[in-house]
């Protein structure tokens, strides 16, 4: 294994991340805090509590794993995407670097990111409202297993993208709705029966429902069927990079 490359990579990931700390930190803080203050405003006055939990408490962990979802599709696939762009992808192409520490050194970093947006998510949500986590080793877990899933999703757009326009198609068609229909502001036992059953084809359901038992011991899905979930979107995305690397799609053009 050739941890200076990988050091290299992750390293250079995470400086990057740091010199823009406004559009990587500030910014998704930011609108969370908004989406916050907007939607525990207005319809924590109507709701006040959701399976004995006040509504402003309840909508912190679907907000946090929003911001998840969506920064780790963003900075794994612009990390990827640019050197594409620029050509310096060849440079670690044709360097003594396995696929896998290229992986390792791309994905670690975009996940490393989104877990410390999580965190910093978490203590501002703390301000607001009065906070519980009951597991906090499961809710790092989950943190943690979107975090590296997600970041692959968004290495496999970074790859499968040919211009900036692409970046942002599966984030802000794809992810966002599903994101917004699958629970973060609600419980999906909210909702009629026939539509509860169709919710639970979408797959962030399972993500948002595992990591808001983790807080407070509620869910709409089991815990187990969550984990379940999380592990194979992380298996699938291994599938696809493996197939990625193994026939050179888009990187060898």
């Amino acid at each position: 294994m050739n941890t200076q490359a990988i050091k290299a990579i992750y390293n250079y990931e995470m400086a990057r991340a740091f010199r823009t700390i406004g559009q990587s930190i500030a910014s998704p803080v930011i609108s969370t805090a908004l989406y916050f203050i907007v939607f525990g405003s207005a319809i924590g006055t109507r709701i006040t509590e959701i399976d004995g939990i006040s509504y402003g408490a309840f909508i912190v962990p679907g907000l946090i794993m929003f911001s998840i979802l969506t920064q780790s599709i963003s900075n794994a696939a612009f990390g990827i995407y640019f050197p594409r762009f620029t050509g310096t992808i060849y440079e670690v192409l044709s360097a003594p670097i396995s696929p896998l520490e290229i992986i390792i050194g791309y994905v670690g970093a975009a996940a490393t990111k989104s877990v410390i947006l999580g965190l910093i998510i978490l203590a501002t949500a703390h301000l607001f409202v009065p906070l519980d986590i009951k597991h906090p080793f499961i809710m790092l877990l989950f943190l943690v297993l979107t975090s590296l899933t997600f970041a692959m999703l968004g290495f496999i757009i970074g790859i499968w993208a040919d211009g900036f326009e692409k970046l942002q198609i599966i984030p802000l068609l794809v992810i966002t709705p599903l994101a917004f229909l699958g629970g973060t502001f609600y419980s999906i036992n909210m909702l009629p029966p026939f539509w509860q059953t169709v919710t639970l084809f979408n797959p962030v359901v399972y993500l948002i429902s595992g990591f808001r038992w983790s807080f407070y011991e509620i869910s709409d899905v089991n815990v187990g069927m969550s984990l379940l979930a999380v592990v194979l979107f992380l298996s699938a995305a291994i599938g696809v990079i493996y197939w990625i690397f193994k026939s050179g799609y888009q990187l060898k053009s």
